[in-house]
């Protein structure tokens, strides 16, 4: 997490009966089990009652090692031998800046192990974020094969929550859904086996897409309160998170990789040490109230950027106009209209490096070298120079992380460079994988940035990955290829971190065949993430209302892929979707009219005019989460202080007519007003009391709507 050094803390290593720790916006409570362990006993703002008992509370940390299993055999993470015998030596606490930090520490005397309980949490934001780091004080080695990076017991009844996941597919990401935790986790009557349920509700990523599957996300919702705790995992590579009922009540457990289910392992040898991935916790009064908390933590602990206020505008040339075949002919007219539209950004998508007649780069690529076949006169340097005369930044693609099998980069460095198993180098879709942990791989990758940022002036880096290796590599050294892959996951981000270090004003876009790598630790360290490869405007809908679930709406690249083929209300359909994320314009704007072109230009103008408030607004959904298949989708935006609000309504069928619920304006005086489309014929909106009545006569239709308190 970002912050200044520790300003304040205090030490304690004597048991007390219980303690508390937290801030204006979170108080956490901790008690001591009759086993002499600290538990969670509480979480809530302050003020809140508190107090589940600590016997019905779980141990701070949970983990598996060789030689040392569960209690309690079964699919959960909890109840394991160690976690129980964890003695508690102390606790400290302090601040950074505005995080509060709390570490605990404890202690099992049988192996000597030592596990650090690093709790930290934002100030005035109600979110808790826990990691565990290991370490071997015995004296012999233990080979950990599970840790818990978050442990939360006594929570309601399952009779009384849903649970909420989201589905995360290519071409489909950010897809919620939701049923009643009892349809997972049965009522077995307790009462009469005298033991818990051994059944959990379970949901694992796995290989290096770490959202491919699912997002590394979830929820539980009181039904009757909507009182919501809503969790991230932050593991770039494998995760598992678990829940189900524990002493009448409901236990959550969050994971990085384990053994089970990545081959994950590690050996820590007498004095070393490891740190797990952290575990996130938003708390909230209803789902979107937990969810503008989380994208407040989401802010507060990202690497700051300047990219994160000013929101340029970008166009991209691939989706649905070059898709991957840029050449100086069909780039000059292109930048010349994107620059017409209003973008500040100009992004050269993938073929600029390719040679071949046929197009066959895929299994080729690595040197990154410009092709001078598609760039015959003054290579890419000229199309990237017009970029810069017409007002806008350089941008190109990357694909880091690969090598093809055909490159000549696949000979020049060493075998260890590269993912591997039992000596065997691996290739996928016939790619070889770069481990960024060897040093030869690293310098590679730092030449080829530093020359196409520092000697060619490119400003803006869309950094793609879209081959998945599972379960990881064996490199030497590495006790299980799940700990490979996690460990050239956290090298690849400080990779990203030490290029941000060398050019700080560049501007790194996310991407994995889409949305298959958004996960929260990478969204910390780039500035914006690619939420789809979906090339229908009529499907990304869905997937851009409830991309801001996933990354903060500033961060949040959506397409808008006008094209001279479409009428004005798909012009203004395709456009208006992107309005409250970043804005990623593509098209052939250069094969527009004039007429067709002043509309994009009016959309862009109405982006820039609203961008400075999606910098802090908190999202917020009227019709709830999006469906893939509903008619009428809608996702608001508001800023703290509810004296501004934004509401994008898409309509793809059904009645003409919607009525909008917007409570928190309820009782207030209220201006609405319809930013988006221009045309006065588009559309209608009246407000009456906490609810909007928009009029879409027309499909497909769309109308971002300005509600000023």
């Amino acid at each position: 997490m970002t912050g200044t050094a520790d300003v304040a803390q205090e030490a304690s290593n004597r048991p007390r009966d219980e303690f508390s720790w937290g801030h204006s916006a979170l108080r956490a409570d901790f008690a001591f089990a009759a086993d002499g362990t600290p538990r969670l006993v509480g979480l809530d703002r302050p003020g809140a009652v508190l107090g589940t008992d600590p016997e019905a509370a779980l141990p701070l940390v949970e983990l598996t090692a060789l030689g040392h299993g569960s209690g309690w055999s079964g699919p959960r993470f909890t109840g394991t031998a160690l976690g129980t015998r964890l003695a508690y030596r102390g606790h400290r606490t302090g601040s950074r800046g505005d995080v509060k930090w709390l570490t605990v520490e404890l202690h099992d005397r049988d192996t000597g192990l030592t596990a650090l309980v690093e709790l930290t949490s934002p100030g005035g934001v109600p979110v808790l974020r826990s990691r565990v780091r290991l370490r071997n004080d015995g004296p012999e080695p233990l080979v950990v094969q599970s840790v818990t990076s978050l442990l939360v017991g006594g929570l309601p009844s399952p009779d009384d929550l849903d649970v909420l996941r989201a589905r995360n597919d290519w071409l489909a990401e950010c897809r919620w859904y939701t049923e009643p935790l009892r349809a997972g986790v049965a009522d077995i009557n307790v009462d009469v086996h005298q033991h818990d349920s051994r059944a959990a509700l379970a949901l694992a990523g796995r290989g290096s897409w770490p959202t491919g599957g699912h997002l590394p996300m979830g929820a539980l919702t009181e039904r009757r309160s909507g009182r919501t705790w809503l969790w991230q995992i932050e593991s770039p590579a494998g995760w598992r998170w678990d829940v189900g009922e524990s002493v009448r009540g409901t236990y959550l457990a969050l994971n990085g990789p384990t053994d089970a289910e990545h081959q994950w392992r590690v050996r820590l040898a007498p004095g070393e040490q490891f740190t797990g991935v952290a575990g996130v916790l938003a708390l909230g009064s209803g789902f979107d109230a937990a969810m503008g908390a989380l994208t407040s933590y989401r802010r507060a602990v990202r690497r700051p950027h300047p990219d994160h206020t000013a929101l340029p505008v970008v166009f991209n040339d691939y989706m649905n106009t070059l898709m991957g075949d840029p050449t100086t002919e069909k780039l000059l007219p292109l930048i010349d209209a994107a620059a017409q539209a209003g973008a500040e950004y100009f992004c050269v998508d993938a073929g600029w490096y390719d040679d071949s007649s046929d197009g066959g780069w895929w299994d080729t690529a690595g040197d990154w070298q410009p092709s001078r076949r598609r760039f015959p006169d003054g290579g890419i340097r000229a199309v990237l120079d017009r970029i810069r005369e017409r007002g806008m930044v350089p941008g190109l693609w990357l694909e880091p992380e690969v090598v093809g099998v055909r490159s000549p980069v696949a000979a020049m460095l060493p075998p260890d460079a590269f993912f591997q198993r039992d000596g065997v180098r691996l290739s996928e879709q016939g790619r070889h994988q770069l481990d960024l942990r060897h040093p030869a791989a690293r310098a590679h990758l730092d030449r080829t940035v530093d020359r196409i940022v520092g000697d060619w002036g490119v400003g803006y880096l869309k950094l793609d990955y879209n081959i998945v290796i599972d379960p990881g590599t064996l490199a030497p050294g590495d006790l299980a290829p799940g700990a490979g892959l996690l460990g050239h996951a956290h090298a690849y981000l400080d990779w990203l971190a030490g290029v941000l270090d060398r050019h700080p004003r560049l501007v790194i876009e996310n991407c994995a065949s889409g949305g298959m790598r958004m996960d929260s630790a990478t969204l910390a360290v780039t500035q914006l993430q690619s939420t789809s490869d979906q090339q229908d405007p009529l499907r990304y809908p869905p997937i851009a209302a409830a991309a801001p679930t996933a990354v903060p709406p500033e961060q949040g690249a959506v397409w808008a892929y006008p094209q001279p083929a479409f009428d004005d209300d798909l012009i203004a359909f395709t456009l208006g979707g992107a309005l409250l994320g970043r804005i990623h314009l593509s098209g052939h704007l250069d094969r527009m009219s004039q007429r067709q072109l002043a509309l994009v230009r009016d959309a862009v103008t109405t982006y820039k005019a609203i961008r400075p408030d999606l910098a802090r607004a908190l999202p917020f959904w009227p019709l709830g989460l999006p469906g893939w298949t509903d008619e009428w989708l809608a996702l608001g935006m508001r800023a703290p202080d509810d004296r501004m609000s934004y509401v994008l309504v898409w309509r793809r069928g059904g009645n003409p007519e919607l009525r909008l619920p917007v409570g928190h304006l309820a009782g207030r005086d209220v201006r609405a007003e319809i930013l988006h489309p221009s045309s006065a014929a588009a559309g209608s909106v009246v407000r009456s009391g906490g609810e909007l009545r928009v009029s879409l006569p027309r499909t497909p239709a769309v109308v971002l709507i300005r509600l000023v308190a």
